[in-house]
C-alpha cells in the first residue's frame, strides 16, 4: 500500500504544481482561460486536494511508530482525503464566487 500512497502523493503534488505554475503563467500572459484553476474549477482543485490528502495521510499512517494494520492505514488515508476535500471547498469558496 505504501506504493499506492506514494504514487498518489506524487500525482497530487504534480497537480498542485500545475495549478500554481499554470495560474501564474496564465496571469502573466493575460489569458485567464488558460488558468488550470479556472479551467478545471472547484472539482479540479478538490481532486488535487484529495490526492495530496490521501497520499500524505496514507504515508503518515504507514510510517507511524504505532504498528497499524494496512486496513487502519487505509481508513486514516481516506479520512485525510475527505478532510482535505472539505478544506479545499471551504478555502476556495470565496474565490469561486467572484
Amino acid at each position: 500500500m505504501v506504493k499506492v500512497y506514494a504514487v498518489t502523493l506524487v500525482a497530487g503534488i504534480v497537480g498542485l504544481l500545475v495549478m500554481i505554475l499554470g495560474g501564474a503563467l496564465a496571469e502573466n500572459l493575460g489569458r485567464d482561460g488558460r488558468d488550470p484553476g479556472v479551467r478545471f474549477g472547484l472539482a479540479g482543485k478538490t481532486a488535487v486536494g484529495a490526492a495530496v490528502g490521501f497520499g500524505m495521510g496514507g504515508m503518515s499512517a504507514e510510517f507511524s511508530p504505532l504498528d497499524l494494520s494496512w486496513q487502519i492505514a487505509l481508513v486514516i488515508a481516506l479520512v485525510a482525503a475527505a478532510l482535505s476535500m472539505v478544506w479545499v471547498r471551504y478555502s476556495a469558496a470565496p474565490s469561486e464566487q467572484r
